[in-house]
C-alpha cells in the first residue's frame, strides 16, 4: 500500500490540536497549533543545518497540505 505523504490525525483528548503525520523519512507528527514536533525517526545522526532546512520545508508543506484539505472539505459542504 502506498501511503500519502501527509495524513491528518485526530484525537478527542486533544480538542485544540491539529495533527499532521508525515509518513516519509524523516517521519514525524506536528501539531500545527502549537508547532510541537514528535520525531518518529532517530534524526540525531543528521547534519543539524541540513535537518533544520529540510524540517522547515516539510513543516511548511504540512501546513499547506492541511490548508488544501480544509479548503477541499469546505467546497464539498
Amino acid at each position: 500500500m502506498d501511503l500519502p505523504k501527509f495524513l491528518i490525525g485526530d484525537n478527542t483528548r486533544c480538542d485544540d490540536a491539529i495533527f499532521i503525520i508525515h509518513t516519509e523519512y524523516p517521519r514525524f507528527v506536528i501539531d500545527l497549533v502549537t508547532e510541537d514536533v514528535e520525531w518518529l525517526e532517530d534524526v540525531s545522526e543528521e547534519d543539524p543545518a541540513i535537518l533544520a532546512e529540510e524540517s522547515e520545508r516539510l513543516f511548511a508543506e504540512a501546513a499547506a497540505f492541511y490548508d488544501s484539505e480544509i479548503e477541499r472539505i469546505e467546497k464539498e459542504l
